[in-house]
């Protein structure tokens, strides 16, 4: 990771991802979280088993935004291959209720 991370609860969510850790991925969203890939809402945890996990995805973080919670990364997954990606999280607490991910 190139950029330092601000956010403890983003920072862990990316940790979770690097590591294929799907326990602390899934500990760190609120019971009721949503997400949106290219500006289309999906099923959370069917679209983090396809894309994260079933897939070896990483997220390599090269920017983030001065909050900590909108980072600009290099996502590669077996999949896809590697993708220039804008990812925003809204935290609450200590956990994340939303995350947006989209081509940058």
């Amino acid at each position: 990771m190139s950029a330092q991370l601000s956010d403890l609860t983003v920072a862990a969510f990316v940790a979770a991802v690097n590591a294929g850790d799907r326990d602390a991925f899934h500990a760190l969203l609120t019971p009721d979280a949503t997400m949106s890939d290219d500006d289309t809402d999906r099923a959370l945890s069917l679209w983090a088993e396809k894309e994260i996990f079933s897939s070896n995805g990483r997220m390599d973080v090269e920017s983030v935004s001065a909050d900590g919670r909108t980072l600009i990364a290099t996502y590669t997954n077996s999949t896809w291959g590697a993708m220039h990606t804008r990812w925003s999280f809204t935290v609450s607490g200590e956990r994340i209720s939303r995350f947006e991910t989209s081509q940058a």
